[in-house]
């Protein structure tokens, strides 16, 4: 089975022949069979030219590109091939009919919130669960996508004060969530998750026929493949928390993972190799599908989660967002 590649070290992406190869000096080069590579995760100031992006390119690999921090700034995808001309038309229909829209954004949600929920009951924050169940009416109320994101701003700012009771590592607290930039190691631990999550999330997309920049919750914009930020709800705390809540918990990183400048707080590369580690290990975690009735990776799950929402926009089968049953 292919796997993602994350190349943390600096130097030069190559391709000889039929293989890729990455150089870290003239002594050391570790071959990459292109055969065994899913996608290609860039945090270190890598080199690579057109001839290693067309291989690429003809044998499906994309590759996404994190900035110095480790934070996501682009991907190269290669030209897509699986296309749908009558798949676009639904989608764009689903986005512009706002009753369709809204119901997409309602079951991102929804998703999202469950596993939020289930997050807060397996470590019996019963207090933020009351809460939340509350706020839920609203959700299912909401009439616009603006009532929608502010019912799962408010959700989200109850769960992450939570995190103070959930990490018993009294290094790591939240008073709240920070985006742009994150100003302690909890927040940059959030943002670095969440930005992988991301770009695993578009992989997953554009090996279907789905168009990665029409969306539903989220503002489809030129600047952002919008439809991953759209499914990443369901899946962040259900896959990045849990990672964040076992490395903390277990002290696998601590401070001494992180580096501050100027207020921005972010992990170094030690911290960025832990938590990639794991976090791959939650990605390949299988799980029995109660439908398909075999084993399936969290991975595989997001795929799954893609061709539900392809059955949904053609109208086969109305769209249910994923909800942990084990």
């Amino acid at each position: 089975m292919s796997r993602r590649y994350y190349i943390n070290n600096s130097g030069r992406l190559k391709r000889k022949e039929n293989t890729i190869f990455f150089e870290i000096n003239e002594n050391e080069r570790k071959i990459i069979p292109i055969n065994d590579i899913d996608s290609i995760y860039i945090f270190g100031e890598v080199d690579l030219n057109t001839k290693v992006l067309n291989y690429l390119a003809q044998n499906d690999i994309p590759v996404h590109i994190f900035n110095y921090y480790g934070y996501y700034s682009g991907s190269f995808l290669p030209r897509k091939k699986n296309v749908s001309g009558i798949l676009l038309v639904s989608q764009v229909s689903h986005y512009t009919d706002y009753n369709k829209r809204l119901y997409l954004a309602k079951s991102f949600i929804e998703g999202g919130v469950y596993h939020i929920l289930r997050n807060l009951k397996n470590n019996q924050a019963d207090e933020e669960i009351e809460k939340i169940n509350k706020l839920l009416k609203n959700l299912s109320d909401a009439n616009s996508i603006e009532e929608i994101m502010a019912v799962e701003g408010n959700i989200r700012n109850i769960y992450y004060q939570a995190f103070n009771n959930i990490i018993k590592n009294q290094d790591f607290k939240i008073d709240k969530r920070e985006y742009n930039p994150p100003t302690n190691p909890i927040n940059a631990l959030i943002s670095f998750g969440n930005s992988v999550l991301y770009s695993v999330i578009l992989s997953e997309i554009y090996k279907t026929h789905l168009e990665p920049t029409i969306s539903y919750l989220h503002e489809p914009s030129e600047r952002r493949f919008s439809l991953s930020l759209d499914i990443s709800e369901i899946f962040k705390p259900l896959i990045v928390d849990t990672v964040i809540f076992n490395l903390l918990n277990y002290e696998t990183i601590n401070l001494s993972h992180f580096n501050q400048d100027l207020n921005f707080s972010y992990l170094n590369d030690e911290g960025r190799k832990i938590f990639l580690r794991y976090l791959e290990d939650k990605l390949e975690t299988t799980i029995k599908h109660k439908t398909l009735q075999r084993n399936v990776s969290y991975r595989t799950l997001i795929r799954l989660e893609c061709y539900k929402l392809i059955k949904h926009l053609l109208d086969e089968e109305e769209y249910k967002p994923l909800k942990a049953w084990w």
